[in-house]
């Protein structure tokens, strides 16, 4: 029986992070062999941290990722302040939830209408889509700049921000630049319904999988923080933050340097999604009235629905910054008191991609002994590998190379894989049998 081998590279593609290769074969009309390959060097940051005073992690985290900096410092900065046992005031936790709600819009509008959104209606890029749909894409990117001005009021700059401390802030915002802030967050409410009334409308494709959902659940609110919260699963789990080690475990496969993480055993799905299907009853009436006005029941088996989710968390978190800004007051003092304690942190938030969660080792001087970071991209490697079996099965494998590849594409782009454990895609091979 003849083999036939059909390679296709895309050195760069500017609509996902990193770089990375697919190798799919063909065999018998069957897919015999699927690797997500991701061959981007280690940045070796859990290195970095080593021998590091605990006050420098929030400055040194942020650098990791350019997309989601506030998810790495709230992460460690939580990790430190649960172990040193510091009890924040209420002004603190309520700025740093708006100050998430901002990277949450900013990086969610960035992959809605950058990297996502031309793929259902056939575009190669952003600016060829904004030709036909050029007040969406206007409307897409002046809400990614709220984002960023939100976090650009508590972090002092929007990229790589560094205005967070253990404790609390470096600053407060003055009661002026809040409410300039917030007349702007207010005007731009009808804007963020309108883009979630948008996105449902797209031609998404019938792929019910069957997945588990993994994020952070609290009592009473949409999940971002870790504060009085476990990590939950559709499948029944619930595990403290302390305890994420005992169930979920990374491991490195021969064709990745990115790790693929599994929960007993099994992958899983991290990210809008699943915060959506785990948490629905918590968000903002606004929003669950207007997802109650579309054909799309939550929660959702089908994976293309991200984008959905993402647009509902946009308005979200625009309402919610809306409302915890309203009676904005500046504080005597943006931060607390932290007496540091020799021990293990464990910290855990949800990025704008999922669950991140962060462990620490600390000595008596306050120095980080060992460190590891396990970001949602890796914990959504073994999960995208699984769809993109699925959905090039229910495509059709005796498609052509190219299309086979636009849907994988399309595929990997929906999970919004991020910077060093995500790719440029795609360097596709197929071979046949």
């Amino acid at each position: 029986m003849s083999e036939k081998t059909i390679n296709i590279n895309v050195p760069v593609l500017a609509r996902v992070e990193g770089e990375g290769a697919l190798d799919i074969r063909i065999e018998n009309g069957r897919i015999t062999q699927l690797k997500l390959r991701i061959f981007e060097p280690p940045r070796l940051f859990e290195k970095f941290l080593e021998g590091r005073h605990y006050n420098e992690v929030p400055d040194i985290v942020t650098r990791i990722c350019g997309i989601c900096p506030v998810a790495y410092q709230m992460s460690a900065v939580y990790a430190f302040e649960a172990l040193f046992n510091t009890q924040i005031t209420p002004w603190i936790d309520m700025m740093r939830r708006v100050y998430y709600c901002g990277e949450w819009i900013e990086s969610h509008a960035l992959h809605i209408h950058l990297l996502a959104a031309p793929d259902f209606f056939g575009f190669e890029s952003a600016p060829a889509m904004a030709k036909q749909f050029p007040d969406e894409v206007r409307r897409g990117l002046q809400l990614q700049g709220l984002g960023n001005e939100i976090i650009k009021l508590f972090g002092a700059r929007s990229v790589n921000p560094i205005g967070v401390k253990i404790g609390g802030f470096h600053k407060a915002p003055e009661a002026e630049t809040v409410a300039v802030l917030l007349h702007k967050l207010r005007a731009a409410l009808p804007d963020a319904k309108a883009l979630l009334e948008w996105v449902t409308t797209f031609d998404f494709p019938e792929r019910s999988q069957d997945f588990v959902s993994v994020s952070l659940q609290h009592p009473f609110e949409y999940p971002i923080n870790m504060r009085g919260t476990a990590i939950r699963s559709s499948a029944g789990h619930k595990i403290a933050i302390n305890e994420f080690e005992a169930h979920f475990k990374e491991s490195q496969v021969p064709h990745s340097t990115a790790l693929h993480c599994h929960l007993d055993g099994e992958p899983y799905l991290a990210g809008p999604l699943a915060r959506l299907n785990l948490n629905y009853n918590l968000l903002h009436d606004e929003v669950k009235e207007t997802l109650g006005n579309i054909d799309i029941a939550f929660p959702s088996s089908n994976p293309y629905h991200n984008i959905v989710a993402r647009a509902a968390e946009v308005y979200y978190g625009l309402l919610e910054a809306v409302r915890l800004l309203e009676d904005y007051r500046r504080p005597a003092s943006p931060a607390v008191e932290v007496t540091p304690i020799a021990g293990t942190a464990y910290g855990c938030t949800e990025a704008p991609r999922g669950l991140l969660w962060h462990r620490y080792e600390i000595d008596d001087s306050g120095i980080i002994t060992a460190a590891r970071l396990v970001p949602p991209t890796s914990q959504n490697q073994a999960r995208i590998e699984a769809d993109l079996r699925l959905s090039l099965e229910a495509l059709g494998l005796d498609n052509d190379e190219a299309t086979l590849r636009q849907h994988a594409e399309q595929v990997i782009r929906n999970y919004d894989p991020c910077i060093s454990c995500a790719t440029h895609f795609l360097d596709l091979r197929v071979s046949r049998r």
